[in-house]
């Protein structure tokens, strides 16, 4: 698997772990679901039993296993309430929070709240009552839940607070890099409309543009854009990252940016928008260009085209990802959800 806790539950019982959210991998493959997936492995390492409900529909009907973990789709028609109730532990994200929480009010049960951005509803929901374990994935986030909690008051603070950055294994990642200019998710607040704008000035590049889960996406037809089509995380080192030269990262917002260190396990240098996520995610190694300076992006390509230039920012990404190792935060992680019942 890569870097994950070696010790095993302290002289517990095996516990069973309930997730809610509303779609999973390999259909729905986007950063929240693959740092929950992150977070779930390290657990069934251990020996607890984890299973992930989908509120959404899908594309999957019966129960099926990821990386270990089983996902129990809506279409299966299962009793969510009933696998609540015989619940240790229950985590959800996003959408999923606030019926989540208020099922684990009614029945007794630890929850945990996956802060995956710090948009107001995030905090909203994780504060309105029950909240066992917060978990931010960075420690801008964690300030600006502090700066939240401050204006309002009256919100319920978490029974305790963590940090887990989106836990990567740079050995399932590393691979050696390709030829190609790449987008993960080709929505115009990911950058589409910056790829599309690069691609026209530099037609003698390759260029990959990788749909994703989510959003309009902007997928230029030009000859030296190839597009890739939605990919399962499994597969994104064969598929995308093997192909891959430089990453693009011109979000107008990240609150971390799994993508862009998952391409540090390369060496493979990022050239991205200075979001605080991702200041903080690609710290030294990466390139920070205003995602509305598209000269500025082109001559930082060009200049990524010199080998001795790449060199050097590959041996940034190297070092980066090597300081990035997930062991430490992912032992605490189960540390924290073992102590909850």
């Amino acid at each position: 698997m890569g870097a994950v806790p070696a010790s095993a539950p302290r002289g517990t019982a095996p516990l069973r772990v309930v997730a809610r959210v509303h779609l999973m991998p390999p259909q729905h493959n986007a950063g929240a679901e693959h740092m929950l997936v992150s977070m779930l492995r390290p657990l069934v390492e251990r020996g607890h039993d984890v299973s992930v409900w989908l509120s959404r529909y899908g594309k999957e009907r019966e129960v099926y296993e990821y990386r270990g973990i089983q996902v129990v789709p809506l279409e299966a028609r299962l009793d969510f309430p009933t696998a609540v109730r015989q619940a240790d532990v229950l985590i959800a994200h996003l959408e999923c929070v606030p019926h989540t929480t208020a099922l684990a009010r009614g029945y007794g049960k630890p929850v945990v709240v996956i802060c995956h951005n710090t948009h107001r509803p995030t905090f909203r929901d994780m504060a309105a009552g029950g909240t066992a374990l917060a978990v931010y994935n960075s420690r801008w986030m964690e300030r600006e839940a502090e700066l939240f909690f401050a204006e309002y008051p009256q919100a319920v603070r978490p029974g305790a607070e963590l940090i887990v950055r989106p836990p990567v294994f740079a050995g399932e990642y590393a691979t050696k890099p390709g030829k190609a200019i790449t987008l993960i998710n080709c929505n115009p607040e990911k950058g589409g409309r910056v790829l599309e704008k690069l691609a026209r000035r530099m037609p003698d590049q390759q260029f990959l543009a990788v749909r994703g889960a989510y959003g309009e996406q902007v997928l230029p037809d030009l000859p030296n854009v190839e597009v890739v089509d939605h990919v399962d995380g499994a597969n994104m080192r064969e598929q995308v990252y093997a192909r891959t030269r430089v990453l693009l990262m011109p979000s107008s917002y990240e609150s971390w940016g799994r993508a862009g260190v998952e391409a540090l396990a390369s060496g493979i240098p990022v050239v991205a928008h200075p979001t605080p996520g991702l200041c903080e995610s690609l710290g030294e190694a990466g390139v920070f260009v205003d995602r509305s300076d598209v000269d500025g992006y082109e001559a930082v390509l060009r200049k990524l085209l010199q080998p001795g230039e790449y060199r050097l920012a590959s041996k940034r990404a190297k070092a980066r990802s090597a300081e990035l190792d997930p062991a430490a935060d992912l032992a605490a992680w189960c540390d924290a959800v073992e102590s909850l019942p």
